[in-house]
């Protein structure tokens, strides 16, 4: 059982980690693509600079839940313990939830526009 614990915890850490990655990787590349793009304007270029560094936030706050959800597998299952999980959890799930609504403009649950014919 002791393996177990000790593989489910070096997960979380894993899971952790491809998050934090995520997000330095997803900030170095939205700023080489924003110092190489040409838009008509600067507000288009910070537009879309905040756009892709919000993908990349998104996607690492994905990968940071699981890892804390793996790793409480492994801890001992205390109501403070739990608490403070699901508080983080919440916090997180939040932030994912405004990040895509000011990223794509829409909720997570809405349906995608669909483009008009003329």
């Amino acid at each position: 059982m002791a393996t177990l614990r000790e593989l489910m915890a070096t997960l979380g850490l894993i899971l952790d980690a491809v998050g934090v990655v995520i997000i330095a990787g997803g900030a170095v590349l939205a700023l080489v693509r924003a110092a190489f793009r040409h838009p008509q304007d600067e507000g288009e270029r910070y537009r879309r600079l905040r756009e892709d560094l919000g993908r990349a936030i998104l996607l690492s706050l994905e990968f940071l839940i699981a890892g804390d959800i793996i790793r409480s597998v492994v801890g001992d299952p205390t109501l403070l313990n739990v608490s403070i999980l699901g508080l983080i959890v919440l916090i997180r799930t939040f932030l994912s939830m405004t990040l895509q609504l000011e990223v794509e403009g829409r909720w997570p649950w809405q349906r995608q526009k669909e483009p008009e014919n003329p």
